[in-house]
């Protein structure tokens, strides 16, 4: 029977189950899945990454190319599908090496659907067809099959296997509710399959032959080459592969992996927002869908659970409160007022939960908790407590006591202050655009007592830094990278952010080669090289970076991108490995069993290196930054189209929707970039040199004034636009162009 057909079109067809090679196609529940057998081991493979080696490859958000590699008993098979239809695909398969008689290793696709209709193969069109509801699956191959077998499930395909071998023949049939088309790699070493959909069977086959014989695409770009290549296509890779289809909850999401058995569905607070974070860099749909699968764990106490599974739900804690930065960060690249208003309800009932429950003395300055609600795993413990920070085992929280009494730790945890500082700031400005000036008061209000606390009381200055501290009592020894985070709230004063700088770059303590470690080199705990305890965390790196932009420190926050982009392409160039954590002295991912090898957050180490780029902050808005290194980047999402950027020859050209609407040879950063009906502005940072922004998609009949720093200037025609020279200057200008918006086209027969 039908499934789920609210699915968008071109996301339809894709790898939506926790076997990566399996094709479904989501509004029907059909499934094409490659099986493999091998003789040799008297085993079968369904390709899981759970229990099989796989090497995930390429894959764009809509899968209209998804490439991966299995070993199975020492054979390598690849395996690629592509589309350019919503409703065809069509899939190949490439034996790489053999470690047996490829009479013996047999590549075998199972085609069957979720409401178990039958599937009938026609051996003379060599065509198998699926009937559900009214509309019609065909699936084609290039080859005829060995020979084809009928199954009720495909458990059942694979103990056949396993209990037959290859040569048995008496599961042969040509309508069951699994149909196992069998291929050996002997005599089809290549294959290929499509699959079409439409409403009648003859229109299916149809559409899947025509997809067969149309052949593979013409190879996709890169979606980011020249500076930090690959960064983009890294996090779209990331994003994609991690995004599956939740069967109990009847939604897609991006999981924190799809390797870990975690249940069902597993939803982290944090782990969600960031994977809309990522997911937004290419398609405000999926970013919607996560940030409404983070915030479905709002409870009726306030908080947004810590974490939601099929087998439990840690109601009783939450995560650091991160969601209004992100929510804001989506809002500002897509500029749709819609990111905002989808979670801000929840977003203000957790903000003020935090107030309400983890400030038991009344001072203003939050501890970590565990409320006396749900049964969540390790409630009421001082583990569940320090839950909350996402920092389970770090050595920040070795000397915090658990106070049974008021349910929260001793100590006023750093990073948890400054997440809520800013969760408060970004809520006032939600609230503004939403027209709610009371709520935009009222957390204004609160963000910058929070700050004022944090800057006096987590200041630690016999030692220069910031640090947790007992609520009754001196600071805790142990540090960690939220030291920094008073930067990304501004809470810093300058004296205090110029000292900051000098732990940043202090290989005794967070410098160092690979950074930024989880405990300082110089505390015992960095030994332990156990999660929190030394290892180098990507969201760490990020929230650090977007705290050094926020104070203007842009040679730090360009050396720590550059040294996260070098540490995640360490692992990822060639063994395609996103890691959770990684080794703070050799930069290795996999060196101990606490990391995951296809995290979700990995991808925030290149969408900093991206960030240098094209960016989307919360205090320069929409920046672009041209360094006069050769790049090509995009598509991307912008608030005002798909958007591309390149720079040849030191001249950079941004392209949206597929127009040019801005080349500059200026070496600079242009902030706070508005491009809308009657007016383009941006901030010009300091420049060295005279330069020129160009205009190229501006007729200059309609331009009504051109101003820098609210002074007329001149501009000139240029290739169907405008161009204005720049003046070298050692401090930012603001370009404002103003114009009158385009005449309609005159219509067919109009004079």
């Amino acid at each position: 029977m039908p499934q789920h057909s609210t699915i968008p079109l071109m996301r339809a067809w894709n790898s939506w189950s926790n076997r990566p090679a399996e094709m479904v196609f989501l509004p029907l529940g059909v499934r094409i899945t490659p099986i493999l057998y091998s003789t040799r081991s008297k085993s079968t493979s369904a390709i899981e990454p759970r229990r099989d080696s796989v090497r995930l490859g390429r894959h764009t958000i809509d899968g209209s190319l998804i490439e991966l590699e299995t070993d199975h008993s020492g054979t390598t098979v690849a395996f690629s599908t592509t589309k350019t239809d919503p409703f065809a695909v069509r899939g190949s398969w490439d034996g790489k090496v053999s470690a047996e008689w490829g009479l013996r290793f047999w590549v075998t696709l199972a085609i069957s659907s979720d409401g178990s209709e039958l599937a009938v193969h026609d051996a003379g069109r060599n065509v198998t067809l699926l009937k559900i509801g009214t509309r019609f699956v065909a699936v084609a191959t290039s080859e005829a099959p060995v020979h084809v077998t009928g199954h009720e499930t495909i458990d059942a395909l694979c103990a056949d296997f396993e209990e037959n071998g290859y040569f048995y023949t008496a599961t042969r049939k040509n309508e069951a509710p699994v149909i196992a088309l069998r291929f050996n790699l002997e005599m089809m070493r290549k294959g290929a399959y499509a699959a079409g959909v439409a409403d009648s069977a003859e229109l299916a086959i149809s559409k899947a032959q025509a997809c067969l014989a149309a052949g593979a695409p013409a190879e996709i770009a890169d979606v980011q080459a020249g500076v930090f290549e690959g960064a983009l296509d890294a996090i779209r890779d990331v994003v994609a592969w991690n995004t599956i289809w939740d069967e109990t909850n009847a939604r897609p999401y991006t999981a924190v992996t799809r390797i870990w058995n975690l249940g069902k569905f597993a939803v982290w607070y944090n782990d969600q927002i960031f994977a809309a974070l990522l997911a937004g860099v290419f398609d405000a749909d999926l970013a919607r869908e996560n940030m409404a699968t983070a915030v479905a764990g709002a409870t009726p106490q306030g908080n947004i659970a810590c974490i939601v599974t099929s087998n439990d739900a840690w109601v009783d804690r939450t995560q650091l409160p991160f969601g209004a930065l992100v929510v804001w960060q989506l809002y500002q690249r897509t500029g749709e007022r819609s990111m905002i208003q989808a979670s801000y309800d929840a977003l203000v009932r957790n903000r003020r939960w935090w107030q309400e429950n983890r400030d038991p003395d009344g001072l203003g300055l939050l501890s970590c908790g565990t409320s006396d609600v749900g049964e969540g795993l390790y409630k009421g413990t001082a583990f569940a407590a320090r839950n909350e920070t996402g920092m389970d085992n770090s050595a920040t929280h070795d000397e915090a006591v658990y106070d049974p009494v008021t349910r929260t730790l001793s100590t006023f945890d750093l990073g948890l202050n400054c997440a809520a500082a800013l969760d408060a700031e970004m809520l006032s400005k939600m609230a503004a655009v939403l027209g709610k000036p009371e709520d935009a008061r009222e957390f204004a209000a609160l963000a910058e007592r929070s700050r004022m606390l944090i800057s006096e009381t987590l200041w630690d200055e016999s030692r220069g830094i910031f640090a947790n501290r007992q609520r009754r009592g001196g600071f805790v020894r142990s540090l960690s990278p939220t030291s920094f985070y008073p930067l990304l709230c501004g809470a810093a004063t300058p004296v205090q952010a110029a000292r900051l700088l000098e732990h940043l770059s202090d290989e005794s303590t967070f410098g160092g080669d690979y950074v930024l470690p989880n405990a300082t080199r110089d505390d015992p705990a960095f030994a332990d090289n156990v999660y929190w305890r030394g290892r180098i965390w990507p969201n760490v790196n990020y929230m650090v970076w977007l705290g050094l932009r926020r104070y203007g420190f842009v040679a730090e926050a360009s050396k720590l991108a550059g040294q996260s982009y070098d540490l995640f392409m360490k692992s990822w160039r060639e063994d395609r490995i996103a890691s959770e954590n990684y080794n703070a002295v050799t930069g290795e991912a996999m060196d101990q069993g606490d990391t995951d090898p296809f995290y979700i957050w990995a991808a925030m180490l290149p969408l900093m290196a991206a960030g240098e780029i094209v960016e989307f902050d919360p205090w320069t808005g929409w920046t672009v930054r041209n360094t006069g290194q050769d790049i090509v980047l995009g598509p991307m999402v912008s608030p005002s189209g798909t958007l591309h950027l390149a720079v040849e020859a030191g001249i950079l050209a941004l392209t949206l929707n597929r127009r040019t609407a801005l080349r500059t040879d200026l070496r600079t950063t242009l902030s706070r970039i508005t491009i809308a009906e009657g007016r383009i502005a941006c901030t010009v940072a300091p420049t060295a040199e005279d330069g020129y922004i160009e205009l190229p998609d501006l007729d200059i009949r309609s331009v009504v004034a051109v101003r820098l720093d609210g002074e007329n200037v001149g501009f000139v025609a240029s290739q169907q636009g405008i161009r204005l020279m720049i003046a070298e200057s050692a401090r930012d200008r603001q370009l404002d162009v103003y114009f009158s918006p385009r005449e309609p086209l005159p219509t067919q027969g109009s004079a």
